[in-house]
């Protein structure tokens, strides 16, 4: 495990995010290069590579917040489908060595952006927090 990953570098607040979510075990923000708009994150704040890495524990409270995530994510941008990826290992597309699942908000008819290819606005992101937030209450 990278210590210095760029997860792991927001989880000790070194690099800002959008955040939507903190509890003492997770950590959920907007992805600075999202495939959809509402592309959420969830993290573990235990270190761990993957998911064959994460003690049962926190990969239980890392699911639970996804699910939580997920449900605001659905209502926030009145999406018909959520996708939800963790990709384990380069081979597999993960790029970030820090355990984290995606959470992609869904429209028929409207194609995925391609993953960490595009940064977005910071004001947008700041924008689709606060909505995610608001769903969340």
């Amino acid at each position: 495990y990278d210590s210095n990953n760029i997860f792991a570098r927001i989880l000790r607040g070194e690099i800002p995010s959008h955040k939507v979510f903190e509890d003492e075990h997770t950590l959920a923000f907007m992805d600075v290069m999202p495939q959809a708009d509402g592309h959420t994150l969830v993290i573990p704040k235990a270190p761990a590579e993957n998911i064959l890495d994460l003690p049962p524990g926190a990969l239980a409270a890392t699911i639970l917040t996804t699910q939580r995530v997920a449900r605001a994510v659905k209502q926030a941008f009145d999406a018909p489908g959520i996708l939800i990826a963790q990709l384990n290992g380069s081979a597999a597309g993960q790029s970030v060595f820090h355990i984290h699942f995606h959470v992609v908000p869904r429209h028929e008819g409207l194609d995925l952006r391609f993953h960490a290819r595009d940064m977005a606005d910071h004001k947008v992101l700041a924008e689709h927090a606060a909505r995610v937030r608001a769903a969340l209450d």
